[in-house]
Order: C-alpha cells, then sequence, then structure tokens
C-alpha cells in the first residue's frame, strides 16, 4: 500500500503521503521520512467504573471530580444551538488563554453535521453560567475526546475533569472498549500531565511523510508578534483571524 502511495505522488497524481501509524512505522525502502511527533493516551475501558476511578490521580483528578458534584455543577449535552453558542464562547476564551485564534463557529456547525449522532458536546455550568465544555466523537469502539474549553477563573471547581468522568461513565455504559484522549504536542507537557493523570496507556504518534519536506520552524520573533496581536485584539477581530485562517488552511 506504501509502495503504491509512493508511486502516485512520483508521477504528479498526488502532491504528497502522510500517515499517522501507533503501532508500526514504515520500513525504509518506503522512503517515507519522520514527521512531527505527538504524544497520545488512550484509557482502556474494560475495568470496572470503580477500578478506573481509583486508578485516576487522587488530587488532580478524583478530588476535582468530587468538589464538582459538591459544587452542584449541572451537566448537560447535545448539540442545540445554545450549547454551541455557549461552548463556543469557552472556545474563544481558551484560545487567547493559548495565544491562538479560534476556530471558526462554522468549524464546529460543520462538525455536527458531518458526524450526526455521534458528536455530542457537553457543558458544565455553575448557577448558569458555562465553565467548561468538551466534544467528543463515537468512532467504532472508540469514545474519542476532540477538543476542550474552560473559563480558568472556575478551573476550581472541577467542571473539566467532571466532563472526563461522564463521558467514561457513558462510554462504559455503551460498551465502547477505550476512550481516546487523542493526540498533545509533545512540547504542551501541561496537557500531557493532564492525560497522565487520567492513568491511560501513553504511546508517541509518529507522522510519516513522502516527499521528506521538512517544516521551517517559524522565527521567534514571529511567534511574538503573534502572540502579542492574539492578546490584545477584541473577540469579535479575533474571532474573524480565525475564520480566515481556517478557510485557507481547508
Amino acid at each position: 500500500m506504501l509502495l503504491y502511495m509512493r508511486h502516485n505522488v512520483d508521477k504528479d497524481s498526488w502532491k504528497s503521503v502522510e500517515i499517522r501509524p501507533i503501532s508500526r512505522e514504515p520500513s525504509s525502502h518506503t522512503k517515507f521520512a519522520r514527521g512531527v511527533t505527538y504524544c497520545f493516551h488512550r484509557l482502556d475501558l474494560s475495568r470496572s467504573a470503580e477500578d478506573l476511578f481509583r486508578s485516576f490521580h487522587k488530587d488532580c483528578v478524583q478530588r476535582k471530580i468530587r468538589r464538582a458534584e459538591r459544587e452542584n455543577l449541572k451537566y448537560e449535552e447535545g448539540t442545540s444551538e445554545n450549547l454551541l453558542q455557549e461552548f463556543y464562547r469557552l472556545v474563544v476564551l481558551t484560545r487567547r488563554r493559548q495565544c491562538l485564534p479560534p476556530q471558526p463557529l462554522k468549524w464546529f456547525r460543520g462538525l455536527i453535521s458531518a458526524f450526526g449522532k455521534n458528536l455530542k458536546i457537553r457543558m458544565a455550568s455553575k448557577d448558569g453560567v458555562g465553565i467548561a465544555g468538551i466534544l467528543t466523537l463515537s468512532h467504532k469502539k472508540s469514545m474519542v475526546y476532540k477538543y476542550g474549553c474552560s473559563d480558568a477563573k472556575f478551573n476550581r471547581f472541577g467542571g473539566t475533569p467532571l466532563l472526563f468522568w461522564k463521558t467514561i461513565q457513558e462510554a462504559k455504559d455503551r460498551g465502547f472498549e477505550e476512550f481516546d484522549l487523542g493526540r498533545s504536542d509533545s512540547d504542551n507537557l501541561g496537557l500531557i500531565a493532564f492525560k497522565d493523570r487520567w492513568c491511560g496507556q501513553r504511546a508517541l504518534l509518529q507522522y510519516w511523510n513522502y516527499p521528506n519536506r521538512p517544516s521551517r520552524p517559524t522565527a521567534s520573533w514571529k511567534k511574538g508578534l503573534a502572540k502579542q496581536v492574539v492578546s490584545a485584539a477584541p473577540d469579535l477581530a479575533l474571532v474573524e483571524v480565525g475564520r480566515l485562517l481556517y478557510r485557507h488552511m481547508g
């Protein structure tokens, strides 16, 4: 199969090929080159819910889930327009905190249309205000965590851990075999640590490309300028930047 893909690139039928194997890597004769490396987490759901809960980090996960329950955080799920709007408000907050433009609202509407009942927005709110949200997908035997967002002012209430726990419980009830926590940039140590605390299996996700086209590192001054622009831009401008960027990224 890889040789067939390479042949299509060589005769100009395709521009390039990228593969993302988890457990194997292509042999040298395929001439595929290493690309970006990510960290990947999966949680085996074959154990009981009680065993899973006991395996979570006591302070950073178990305690926060119990805090969320004591605070009587409201849990909602679905794909309604109201849920989407509240979720997107938190997306904009989170992306600003990360010094990144947000994905356009149209992007999430497209996902909802494409995945239908296999997609859910899950929101935690306190006193009628959304404080954390995640978007999950169902695929074959996996429940997949795709996007997460929150209002940092309310992180102490445990909204995000509660959403993860609710998702894990539902996945077990529906007979899924694993909870896919997704990939993390190898230099995003905070996100990797967060996922480690759920006691999932950590692996390296290596991308392979043909032909080899090394990525050019972004100059530090460009990164600094981008952060300044994102941090200073009003929400409407930030959303517009995201809309323009994603339109060109495809």
